[in-house]
């Protein structure tokens, strides 16, 4: 499940170091080009309103398998587009259909033992993290070796393999009760206002993902601007370093087991907080850059996953739909985190984007205070 999370998510992502081959392939202006990552992200956003809660109607390896197998055919038109209708068309239904990592996550959450659910939910998010941080990488790769092409079509014939391998090793686990698809959305709503520490993870997640984008949007721009003016290729090594984040999800999961999720959100808050000041001790020596990152990226997945367990632990018959709303407020903050980069570097630099990221990372901590009093003052109340 995680190897298949990490192959799914990874095809949103495979664009961006392409944008170039695909703007002269497809005779594409800069701006045109840009809407090559604007429509899968659209496309997985409108998936985790619209897909992810299904994982609380229907039967969940069905449902995971048939995601494996659409994301699939999604790749193969990306692949064999001759114009740029079919290109967008596979870019929309990859995106679209690419949340079947979400919806296992939450699926792993349910198979795993009581006392194991932090680290199975530590183990499919790590290898959603890789898929992330590895896409760049691997696409520009593969691009070096057979075109623009050759990382769709690879992965294209991944999925198919991963979703037959799901098929067979996944359990049969239909839903504990169907509802009408139009009462999922009325019952999401619901779980909103009654779980008010689902709204404070919520904008936990959102403000330290938002953090998150700020650093990988603005970190290409300070590199390959003066004094560094790396390379692509060299830039997309950075990511390397980041994936040090996918040991921070394992070792989040099990603290999560022992009942030390709030513990491990708060310092994971702090440290993101400080991960800024390193960053911006960039002009001190390439060293602290390096560390800034694999600071911010352990904080930012240590985050994510004790979200996930508390989140997951409001409601277990509905996980799926808690989330969505979870995921959906998730990547909205990375949406508003990449906006605001755009602004925070046109008038203040790498400077700009550091405050920005600082002040992002501040909300996420001011959240795990806002979460605190909640509890306390609830049980007081009772």
């Amino acid at each position: 499940m995680a190897t298949a999370t990490g192959l799914s998510v990874a095809g949103n992502y495979f664009a961006q170091p392409l944008l170039g081959l695909l703007a002269r392939h497809f005779h594409l202006g800069s701006g045109t080009a840009a809407l090559v990552v604007t429509v899968g992200q659209v496309g997985y956003a409108c998936g985790l309103v619209l897909l992810v809660p299904l994982g609380d109607l229907v039967e969940r390896r069905r449902l995971t398998v048939t995601l494996c197998v659409v994301t699939a055919f999604g790749l193969l038109c990306i692949a064999a587009a001759p114009n740029t209708a079919l290109l967008w068309t596979g870019l929309a239904v990859t995106g679209l259909f690419s949340v079947g990592a979400q919806v296992m996550v939450p699926f792993a959450a349910t198979m795993a033992a009581p006392d194991m659910k932090g680290r199975a939910v530590g183990i499919v998010m790590a290898g959603l993290l890789l898929g992330i941080l590895l896409a760049r990488t691997a696409a520009g790769g593969l691009a070096e070796l057979g075109g623009w092409r050759t990382p769709y079509w690879v992965n294209a014939a991944l999925m198919l393999t991963a979703a037959a391998l799901l098929r067979r090793a996944l359990p049969c686990f239909p839903p504990a009760r169907r509802i009408p698809y139009p009462a999922v959305f009325r019952s999401m709503a619901g779980l909103w206002r009654t779980h008010p520490v689902l709204r404070w993870r919520m904008l936990t997640g959102a403000s330290s993902f938002g953090a998150f984008t700020v650093l990988w949007t603005s970190l290409t721009l300070l590199l390959s601007g003066p004094p560094y003016g790396w390379s692509t290729a060299a830039i997309g090594l950075m990511g390397l370093a980041g994936a040090a984040g996918a040991a921070a999800a394992a070792v989040a999961g099990r603290l999560a087991d022992r009942g030390l999720a709030q513990l491990v959100t708060v310092v994971s808050a702090v440290l993101l907080l400080v991960s800024w000041a390193l960053l911006r001790a960039d002009a001190y020596g390439l060293i602290w850059l390096v560390a800034g990152v694999l600071v911010l990226d352990l904080a930012v997945q240590a985050v994510h996953i004790s979200n996930q367990n508390v989140v997951y632990a409001l409601a277990p018959e509905a996980r799926s739909r808690l989330n969505s709303l979870y995921m959906t407020s998730y990547f909205l903050g990375g949406v508003a985190g990449s906006a605001l980069t755009s602004l925070a570097w046109s008038h203040a630099g790498w400077g700009g984007a550091c405050a920005l990221g600082a002040a992002l990372s501040a909300v996420t901590l001011l959240s795990c205070w806002g979460e605190w009093y909640e509890r306390r003052r609830l049980l007081t109340s009772s």
